[in-house]
């Protein structure tokens, strides 16, 4: 049974019908499978008198060769109707552009149709950035961009029918409130979300079977699908590889991740097209290291040094052991059991990662000296008004956090709030604030 979710994204695209009034066109950009598709046609048919959707996956030479030559738009826009069926009313009407990035000069055509103004216009795409859908077409200005994101926490318990709690979550943060009997069903649900992850059809596969046996099949063919994709868009393997590899990466532990050892020795160009294929393809989120950590950190980012996570903790997990049968998935039943071992912490890295991205940060970390050997590392930053918020992450209980000290002694005078993240309640030692990870989408 395939289901429309409730997606935060229908207010911000509400927003934008609202206060554009047909002077842009709204572009929701997103990976394949986030529901990009879904979402838009469910606001198309509530949010208009009509409507059409032009599947660019599937329309015919004919509907792309329209956008060839728009210099009589009364005649496109009959033709539409004519093939549609669909009559479309003077501002009150909606034409979709459905994986636009298979029709560029469709995409290039949007300035000419909202200068007319009759309708409004929705673009949805998937690797819409990448080079080989842009080179010969002009980029409208009149494009209004958003991100959608797989499913949040709070996305994925309504999803579950739980329209209550993560709202009460944000209260006690607000508060400075511990979660007290609320924990224990707190981390267990937040487990749930890491184990089946934010795709919708995952979680309508979980609804429909509550097994994670088939879970896990449905996020297969989604890193599938990924990997097909990225071999289109870099057909040296690169790029495909490295996003294969990022659950290793991160085992690892090391504070940055190992390029060449994944992609081969590449020139500097070469590398950078691998990271932008995937950073374009929305399928995964990079973090730079930043080399004098403050509000802007993008003006010191080290471009040699990154970590890449998945933008879906679920796919982590499939990926992790993609080698392997679901019934050898340790992490599953770890998880599940709430017996997590250290060495898998990392899990609760990529949580973290993608919980700051769905809340609108782009991400940072730093790292420097201990000694001769070793180093510190700062999981992630923050900028938080003028001050910078370090997060430390840990996937146990332990209070330990020996380079958050260091840091906020480092720079003191940057430092405003500082966060370590992990599996307890809510807390506070001196100026750090220990927040369990189910609260992280509130700061």
């Amino acid at each position: 049974m395939k289901r429309v979710f409730k997606r935060k994204i229908y207010g911000t695209m509400k927003t934008w019908k609202d206060e554009s009034k047909g002077r842009t066109a709204l572009l929701v950009e997103g990976a394949r499978r986030v529901g990009k598709s879904t979402i838009v046609e469910e606001f198309a048919q509530k949010e208009y008198k009509s409507h059409i959707i032009i599947d660019f996956n599937k329309a015919s030479k004919e509907i792309k060769a329209l956008f060839d030559d728009i210099m009589d738009l009364d005649r496109l826009f009959i033709f539409l109707q004519a093939t549609y069926h669909v009559v479309l009313h003077k501002r009150k009407s909606v034409i979709v552009f459905d994986e636009v990035q298979n029709c560029p000069m469709a995409r290039q055509a949007i300035k000419y149709l909202v200068a007319d103004g009759r309708y409004d216009y929705i673009e949805t795409g998937s690797l819409i950035s990448i080079k080989q859908n842009t080179e010969k077409i002009t980029l409208p200005s009149e494009e209004y961009r958003i991100q959608m994101h797989p499913m949040d926490f709070e996305e994925f318990r309504w999803a579950l029918g739980d329209e209550a709690s993560v709202e009460m979550y944000r209260t006690m943060f607000d508060k400075k409130m511990s979660a007290g009997a609320a924990l224990r069903s707190a981390m267990r649900d937040l487990r749930m979300y890491m184990l089946v992850g934010g795709m919708p059809q995952a979680i309508n596969e979980l609804i429909d079977t509550n097994e994670l046996r088939k879970v896990d099949d449905v996020k297969r063919n989604i890193i599938d699908l990924y990997h097909d994709d990225l071999l289109k868009i870099d057909p040296s393997g690169a790029a495909s590889r490295v996003f294969l590899s990022i659950p290793s990466q991160l085992s690892r532990n090391a504070n940055k991740y190992a390029f060449a050892s994944i992609a081969g020795t590449t020139t500097d160009n070469r590398n950078l097209h691998v990271l932008r294929c995937l950073e374009q393809s929305k399928i995964a989120n990079v973090a730079y290291n930043v080399t004098d950590p403050g509000v802007g950190m993008a003006l010191s980012i080290d471009s040699d040094c990154f970590k890449i996570y998945t933008a879906d903790t679920g796919l982590f997990i499939t990926l992790a052991f993609r080698d392997k049968s679901y019934t050898e998935n340790v992490i599953y039943q770890k998880l599940l059991s709430d017996k997590l071992e250290a060495n898998l912490g990392y899990i609760y890295e990529n949580l973290v990662s993608q919980m700051l991205v769905a809340s609108g940060y782009n991400l940072f970390y730093h790292t420097w000296a201990k000694d001769a050997k070793h180093v510190y590392e700062i999981d992630f930053l923050i900028s938080q008004g003028k001050k910078i918020a370090p997060i430390e992450v840990k996937s146990s209980g332990y209070k330990t956090h020996a380079s958050l000290n260091a840091f906020c002694e480092k720079y003191s005078s940057r430092v405003g709030e500082r966060y370590l993240i992990y599996t307890k309640d809510y807390g506070k030692d001196g100026m750090t604030t220990y927040l369990p990870a189910f609260m992280t989408p509130f700061l």
